[in-house]
């Protein structure tokens, strides 16, 4: 199959980490899937929320907010002034669980890591380029900390990054645009860590019930098609542009 792109299967689209774009995040990096662009950026603060104040061990914490700007898509999109829609609050949500995933909280007490994701620009896998994108920020965030000394030691236990795969007429499409992503039989997000572990799967078929062995083969799709991009963020924690 011909892809509306021209990439092949397995392959994902133009991935550039621009680090530090914002000045006064602890950290920050605009993270680009093809024309998906997405800015994420950390801001560390003092304490926790009420229901960890009285938590043993003490024990930090981390949450995540996503938005979509009004000129994200071809039509503008409403901005949500009485709180997120149910659409952002799942995907914060999943954002949130993601990189709690991969940092030891009871290492950063007292500390709370708020990480936003703002949609600049969406051409499907908003969801999947800002875990990713997420991740590198808060890296920059945590060594920020370690150099100021207001963490002793680094929380951190894993990388993570997310990718979309699709199934089309039999066949598995990784890194979803809007276009594939509209008319795909099965739309699923994986999220795992460098080491191979799987911290979550969403999926739904759009047609068709699928089989088991497709869901392993999407799993061995994402993980193989998420190895450069582990690549590219390590080059981008280190305050480097990456692309690849």
């Amino acid at each position: 199959m011909t892809r509306i792109d021209g990439r092949s299967a397995g392959q994902m689209r133009l991935i550039r980490f621009t680090p530090g774009f914002t000045k006064h995040a602890a950290g920050s990096v605009l993270v680009e899937f093809g024309h998906t662009q997405v800015l994420c950026t950390v801001t560390v603060e003092d304490g926790v929320p009420s229901f960890l104040r009285q938590a043993s061990p003490p024990q930090g914490w981390l949450t995540a907010e996503y938005s979509m700007l009004p000129s994200a898509t071809n039509s503008r999109t409403r901005r949500e002034r009485n709180g997120p829609s149910g659409r952002s609050q799942e995907i914060q949500r999943l954002i949130g669980r993601a990189i709690r995933g991969i940092i030891d909280l009871n290492r950063c007490p007292d500390t709370t890591f708020t990480i936003d994701c703002d949609v600049i620009q969406a051409d499907g896998g908003t969801r999947t380029a800002a875990i990713t994108g997420a991740y590198v920020a808060l890296k920059l965030a945590v060594d920020r900390c370690l150099r100021s000394g207001r963490l002793k030691s680094n929380p951190l236990k894993d990388s993570v990054a997310a990718v979309s795969v699709g199934l089309k007429s039999d066949q598995i499409l990784v890194d979803l645009n809007y276009l594939e992503d509209s008319s795909a039989d099965l739309d699923m997000n994986v999220v795992i860590t460098q080491s191979g572990k799987i911290l979550e799967i969403q999926g739904t078929a759009e047609k068709s019930a699928f089989t088991k062995d497709q869901v392993v083969s999407i799993i061995d799709a994402a993980m193989e098609s998420l190895r450069p991009v582990f690549e590219l963020q390590q080059v981008a924690t280190e305050g480097q542009i990456a692309e690849g």
